[in-house]
């Protein structure tokens, strides 16, 4: 097998790079049940704490208006959350069409200060916004397709104020978690 070489002027991060570091694995299973059940008894992550009738308020997928709907169950695996994804609804979304993926790494998340920031760093790397949602009064999020090689989506995720209350919660759990309660249904 030969390597070869990589040329490259860049001496700094990329702009994506920049924004942060992947803080999430998320999968989009054919079996949302049996898929949690594997990462619990399989690769003993856990708890899962499920959110259901998940919404980003005005949601666009590839720039129109759509209701979409999904569940969501999180678990963290050290420090590194997992997420699995399930759509309630028909609603054209990142889970249907070109970007349904399933069965295997779906797309990745980052946590950002500035949903701004995050949209000029795509802008410059020719990233494209697919979706785009508020979450909550104050928090943003964009899933972008950065094209030009193998990547993954990836999500920039501008959270909800208090809502590092509430991984921080899931990750204590997770740590201490011993085997008992799985899954937490919180909405």
């Amino acid at each position: 097998m030969t390597t070869t070489a990589l040329n490259t002027t860049t001496t700094a991060p990329g702009p994506l790079k920049r924004l942060g570091d992947v803080i999430q694995l998320a999968y989009f299973p054919t079996d949302f049940d049996a898929t949690m059940k594997y990462w619990i008894e399989t690769v003993g992550v856990g708890p899962f704490f499920v959110l259901n009738d998940v919404r980003l308020d005005d949601m666009k997928y590839k720039g129109q208006p759509t209701e979409a709907t999904f569940t969501m169950a999180i678990a963290y695996w050290g420090d590194i959350q997992i997420e699995l994804i399930k759509t309630d609804s028909d609603a054209p979304s990142l889970y249907s069409g070109e970007y349904a993926v399933r069965d295997r790494l779906h797309h990745v998340c980052v946590f950002v200060e500035s949903i701004e920031e995050a949209r000029r760093a795509c802008a410059e790397a020719g990233a494209e916004v697919i979706v785009e949602g508020k979450v909550g009064a104050d928090g943003e999020v964009i899933y972008v397709d950065p094209g030009q090689g193998p990547g993954h989506v990836i999500e920039y995720l501008q959270p909800l104020t208090g809502t590092e209350g509430l991984f921080q919660m899931m990750k204590d759990a997770a740590r201490d978690w011993d085997g008992s309660d799985p899954i937490r249904v919180l909405q």
